[in-house]
């Protein structure tokens, strides 16, 4: 099966994110600086000290479900299915690759916790006979995959990437070995999340994760001295990848390759870095040298920068442990977590596809509200406005509880 001349490719996108429901809005967002970052409307707030939130704004499920789907599936897969949807519509795949080598990897770090509250709210109320026989199905993390699969008649693997906040980034990154070693011809990836709820945020309130701040332009703040913790996002990504051969062979629209990957653990703690950064490092050492990387290549890093005290300063220091000093200085650095916020399961496959866009493009993506830099995050991370640069490779960091690290390497197709 193993074939490392076998190139994965990204021919289909699709978006709902807090800053735009398609690639296109979400991707204009993103150049412009936009903050989706307002007040939670989803669940009142009065007794919370975290009172923002990177909702999605206008989603209407039906746009891509009947409405007796949307019923039986959480607001995470809802998400999913409409960000597949607008990604397999775009590559035009369905019908070009047999069912058993047509596959699904879809992350979420948490699943249906909106189901699990609300059933578990039925069952303290009134008994365990009005929980719904749908709990279980719309609760647990591989029903995005799942119902991906079932739409498309995916009948090769599907499967869920479940590494915290590096679930997106996990997914794609597995996809691309099932293409890259034969398992697969193509595969419907990324990652869903939806945990904007009174326990899913009261929950990283008292981990002391989240910024406390009320002002919007003053909560998400990677790399800045004065941030306090993330805001916490919501949505979803999808990508179509495809062996290269194939996409080429249909003349379908390629947006660039997914060329390296790193996947580690820090084996160190449940929720903080390693100090020294070594498994956050080693992930993109691993994506950079499968990538062929060069010294003096133009690179952009997509940070996991999550305005945590902890992750900006130490995903630095991994930038530089991976890049060398030298050539850490010369690339250009964002976090676009400062106008999503962060969307956990999703968040890796948002900014894999800003990599691609940044690479298609050759404008960079800012740093909003990046106003006083703190000494020990001392690299180029694009503060406040996009720039224009033409890259020869993108990596996208992720970084999750648990210790586990991502870097995925995109590069053009010429």
């Amino acid at each position: 099966m193993m074939n490392e001349y076998r190139r994965v490719v990204v021919t289909g996108m699709g978006a709902v994110t807090p800053v735009g429901n398609n690639v296109e809005e979400t991707w204009q967002s993103l150049k412009e600086g936009k903050n989706g970052i307002a007040p939670i409307t989803l669940f009142d707030t009065a007794n919370y000290k975290a009172k923002l939130g990177a909702e999605v704004k206008n989603f209407d499920p039906l746009a891509y479900m009947e409405k007796s789907e949307t019923l039986r599936s959480d607001r995470y897969t809802q998400f999913a299915v409409a960000a597949a949807s607008q990604a397999v519509e775009e590559s035009g795949i369905v019908g070009t690759v047999e069912p058993e080598k047509f596959a699904v990897y879809f992350g979420s770090g948490i699943g249906g916790i909106s189901t699990f509250e609300t059933e578990h709210t039925k069952l303290m109320e009134k008994g365990p006979r009005r929980v719904s026989p749908l709990f279980v199905p719309m609760m647990i993390s591989n029903m995005a995959a799942g119902t991906i699969a079932i739409r498309y008649d995916c009948r090769g693997a599907a499967m869920p990437a479940v590494t915290a906040c590096a679930s997106g980034s996990n997914a794609i990154g597995e996809a691309m070995r099932l293409i890259r070693h034969g398992y697969a011809d193509a595969v419907i990836t990324g990652g869903a999340e939806a945990a904007i709820t009174p326990t899913g945020v009261a929950g990283f309130i008292n981990m002391q994760a989240l910024s406390t701040a009320e002002d919007p332009d003053q909560a998400s703040l990677p790399f800045d001295s004065r941030r306090g913790g993330f805001v916490i996002g919501e949505g979803a990504v999808a990508l179509v990848l495809e062996e290269y051969e194939h996409a080429k062979a249909r003349g379908a629209k390629i947006y660039g390759e997914v060329c390296g990957y790193g996947s580690t653990c820090d084996a160190h703690h449940i929720t903080a870095p390693h100090p020294e950064a070594r498994g956050g490092a080693q992930a993109m050492k691993d994506a950079m040298k499968e990538a062929g990387y060069k010294v003096g290549e133009t690179v952009y890093v997509n940070a996991h920068g999550t305005g945590t005290p902890m992750n900006d300063s130490t995903e630095t220091l991994a930038i530089k442990d991976a890049l060398g000093e030298e050539e850490a200085k010369k690339a250009y650095v964002s976090s676009t977590k400062s106008m999503t916020g962060h969307m956990l399961g999703a968040a890796g496959a948002v900014e894999a596809m800003a990599c691609l866009l940044a690479l298609r493009e050759g404008v960079i993506p800012p740093t909003i509200n990046l106003r006083e830099p703190d000494p020990k995050c001392d690299l180029n991370y694009v503060p406040n406005q996009a720039v224009k640069a033409n890259i020869d490779l993108a990596l996208s960091n992720s970084l999750g509880f648990g210790g586990h690290n991502a870097c995925l390497a995109f590069r053009k197709v010429n």
